[in-house]
């Protein structure tokens, strides 16, 4: 094709079909992305996938571009585009840029700004007979955005208006007035990354667009009173723009979101309208979204922290939960461990029950103060009677182990019981061990058996360890050793209990529901010794001594004897200790 003169190509329906949806589906990319940074990687990688699924060779379609009589309103962009990136010719910058220069400076018909569906493109050239305009449009839709690319990316040189390239930026937003929400978004982001940016300039732009009622400039706007970007902060004027740009943005959805996007907007707008009104549990709402990108935001956890403070202040209870975690892990802020305590004190008094839960854990661990076993206790309790299910099952424990409190196996088995119900599975196991043993009730393997099941079917691997133990021994139901090799399969293997490696051991190396495998046995025996439990350590060392599924070794049968003798100590009666009472600090957040 290298060989053909551009006045040498025919144009066919084809193709120009071809060419009319390529620039419709680029705009409508670009009015959906949200990943500024990115969209050139994105774009190219679409635009060359899109050529080769429609077998277009890339150096005829620039040449078609080039000739068509309506290249200077159509397709300039696309063609800047391909000399951007080399795409069907050499790489070349300058034509690029001038090729997006003469795009942009085409008028634009802003009743035609929505998202087009590119699949009903004839549908709408032959109802509205706008084709001509709809290209016109996209064309320098797309013009713009990459030049803003070009600004943003520093690509150009400082010959472009012989001065310097920061300057340039903001030439470029006054040549790009208009009443494009796309612009705007793209232009206070170009603003926004760089540090050099004149924002009262910045700010003066978008005071002129927002009163010629440009939704997304008012919107801009508002946050530039609401944090003194380029102005004097006003927070009443704020909550003016806001308020105007939510009551106007209910009945038009922003040409570059999706529905779900929009949505999401609206919502933050709301919430960002109470929280200007000093509406503290709004004002923790907006921290959220500014934290965690929510809204159709970019995250940002400075400002979270701001809004988090503000809600804090103002006596929300969530709101000082929220700032004491901002506190304890830096989002935001410097870390300050005892600010964080401080507001997961106050949280805590207000009735937060995840602070008083972290509350608990500071005093338990000694985590910003001495420890305090009494305390843990107290906030552990509040937490509980306001029914945090991990709380409960730990008060259970510590009524069994007289954790802060003095033993009570009676009430111990009473929150095990309340735990349980409201669904955790660790608990579940513990009111199956206390009916098991018969530890602050009546001893029932009936029950026991059901509430090792329930734990077992909800992941817990101890109550997966208990059924398998119940179906191997028939406590509580029929004795089924190919049930508890199912049991213990999934104890072992889902979480690697050590306790149920061992059972597997046993299960291979007696045959009790499954085949007899001997090198099965000690490859689950050692996975369980290795893991420091004290009977799979013994039991490897018997298949070192006798050979059972590897090689007779003495050595190693003295080395696994060994630490079993020295695991015996630290793990007297660890079915009891490991299956009874576990739980984890980690569980309760």
């Amino acid at each position: 094709m290298s060989s053909n003169k551009i006045t040498d190509i025919n144009i066919s329906i084809g193709d120009e079909n071809y060419l009319k949806n390529l620039i419709i589906k680029f705009r409508n990319n670009i009015i959906r992305s949200y990943d500024f940074n990115n969209f050139e990687n994105i774009s190219y990688n679409w635009v060359k996938t899109s050529l080769k699924n429609n077998d277009k060779d890339p150096e005829r379609i620039l040449k078609i571009m080039k000739k068509h009589k309506e290249n200077k309103f159509w397709f300039t962009s696309l063609v800047g585009y391909f000399y951007q990136f080399g795409i069907g010719c050499n790489l070349n910058r300058e034509k690029a840029l001038d090729c997006y220069l003469i795009a942009i400076n085409n008028n634009i018909d802003y009743n035609s700004l929505n998202i087009i569906d590119e699949n009903q493109l004839h549908l709408i050239v032959v109802k509205n007979n706008g084709e001509f305009n709809l290209l016109r449009n996209s064309n320098t839709i797309i013009g713009k955005y990459l030049l803003s690319l070009f600004y943003y990316k520093d690509i150009i040189n400082n010959i472009l208006f012989d001065i310097d390239i920061k300057q340039n930026k903001l030439v470029f937003l006054e040549k790009l007035k208009g009443n494009s929400e796309l612009e705007v978004q793209f232009n206070l982001t170009i603003c926004r990354k760089d540090r050099n940016v004149n924002y009262k300039k910045a700010f003066e732009l978008l005071l002129s667009l927002a009163e010629e009622e440009n939704l997304d400039a008012q919107y801009n706007l508002a946050i530039c009173y609401m944090d003194g970007i380029g102005t004097q902060k006003d927070e009443k004027k704020a909550f003016d723009l806001f308020l105007k740009s939510i009551q106007q943005n209910k009945s038009h959805v922003h040409i570059n979101n999706t529905m779900k996007i929009y949505n999401e907007r609206i919502k933050f707008e709301m919430g960002l309208e109470s929280a200007i009104s000093n509406n503290s549990i709004t004002q923790n709402s907006v921290g959220f979204c500014f934290q965690s990108g929510k809204g159709g935001l970019k995250i940002n956890v400075t400002r979270g922290f701001k809004w988090y403070l503000k809600s804090a202040i103002a006596g929300y209870a969530e709101g000082q939960f929220n700032l004491g975690c901002c506190y304890e892990y830096g989002n935001g802020t410097d870390k300050n461990e005892i600010k964080a305590f401080e507001w997961y004190l106050k949280s805590a008094k207000n009735g937060c029950v995840k602070a008083q839960i972290h509350l608990a854990i500071c005093y338990q661990s000694g985590r910003k103060m001495d420890k305090n076993e009494t305390k843990a206790f107290e906030w552990y309790l509040k937490s509980a009677e306001n029914g945090n299910v991990k709380s409960q099952s730990y008060m259970g424990y510590c009524y069994l182990k007289g954790y802060g409190i003095d033993k009570n196996e009676t009430k111990a088995f009473e929150w095990y019981l309340k735990s349980a119900e409201n669904g955790d599975a660790m608990s579940q196991n513990n009111v199956g061990y206390c009916y098991d043993h018969g530890i602050g009730t009546d001893k029932d393997d009936s029950k026991a058996f059901e509430w090792y099941t329930k734990s077992a079917t909800r992941g817990c691997t101890d109550g997966q360890y208990n059924l398998g133990y119940c179906y191997e021994n028939g406590k509580g139901t029929d004795k089924n050793e190919k049930k508890a090799f199912k049991w213990y399969t999934k104890a072992a293997a889902a979480k690697g209990d050590a306790a149920a490696q061992n059972k597997l051991g046993d299960c291979y190396k007696y045959g009790k529901g499954t085949n007899k495998d001997e090198e099965k046995a000690f490859e689950w025996y050692l996975k369980s010794a290795e893991k420091g439990y004290k009977m799979g350590q013994n039991n490897v060392g018997y298949c070192y001594e006798h050979g059972c599924g590897t090689g007779k070794n003495k050595n190693n049968a003295t080395k696994w004897f060994s630490k079993a003798a020295k695991s015996a100590v630290a793990q007297n009666n660890s079915k009891k200790c490991k299956y009874g009472v576990k739980i984890a600090i980690k569980d309760l957040l």
